[in-house]
């Protein structure tokens, strides 16, 4: 168990899923948020789920629930700070963040993210897929230290997260694996849904 707490980003609306909170889509008998929370919280200090509207739909879970603290819906950036504005109070130096559509990520992640964690760099998940380095911004340590600037790139309306990533340091961090797709599949429609159903037999 490491010393940063760990931030579930459960901000996304699961349009293509029929307007309905990814993380409480069904897996296998497991809600996504749930099998997030078993593979995240061995790994971290503590969690707290980044979410907006009705924080009662994920209170049954135990954790603070951190809405974004910008006007307008914003995207994952907008959760990142709201979880490092929470962890500023709390005492943390960093966060580590996870999607909550993604339930197979790495069990060894924070470890590996940790290790670039110093106050000029952080790390960011990334695979080779067919030659190709993917970034998975989503799954990455942000330290608190990156607030203020944050904060005043939403303000101008920076929503892309490896732009913003890799303009104040961000190091990729390569995961590997016999089936790299796997690690970071996140379900966005039912046929990722009918797929994650797949794996989860392989996994």
């Amino acid at each position: 168990m490491s010393s940063y707490p760990g931030v579930i980003l459960a901000g996304g609306e699961g349009t293509r899923l029929g307007t309905v909170d990814k993380g409480l889509v069904e897996l296998g008998g497991a809600r996504l948020i749930e099998r997030v929370i078993d593979r995240l919280a061995p790994q971290c200090a503590t969690l707290a789920i980044s979410a907006n509207g009705d924080p009662k739909r994920y209170a049954e879970f135990g954790y603070p629930i951190i809405p974004d603290g910008t006007a307008h819906m914003q995207g994952p950036l907008a959760g990142v700070l709201a979880g490092l504005d929470w962890a500023a109070m709390k005492g943390f130096e960093a966060i580590v963040t996870v999607a909550t559509d993604t339930p197979f990520f790495p069990t060894d992640l924070v470890a590996r993210l940790s290790q670039v964690s110093r106050p000029e760099g952080f790390g960011i998940a990334v695979t080779e897929e067919d030659g190709k380095t993917r970034w998975h911004p989503t799954f990455g340590l942000w330290p608190v230290s990156l607030r203020d600037d944050l904060r005043v790139a939403l303000a101008r309306h920076q929503r892309r997260m490896v732009q913003f990533a890799e303009s104040k340091g961000a190091v990729p961090i390569l995961f590997e694996g016999a089936m790299p797709k796997e690690l970071f599949f996140n379900v966005n429609t039912a046929e990722d849904l009918a797929e994650a159903e797949e794996m989860l037999a392989r996994v």
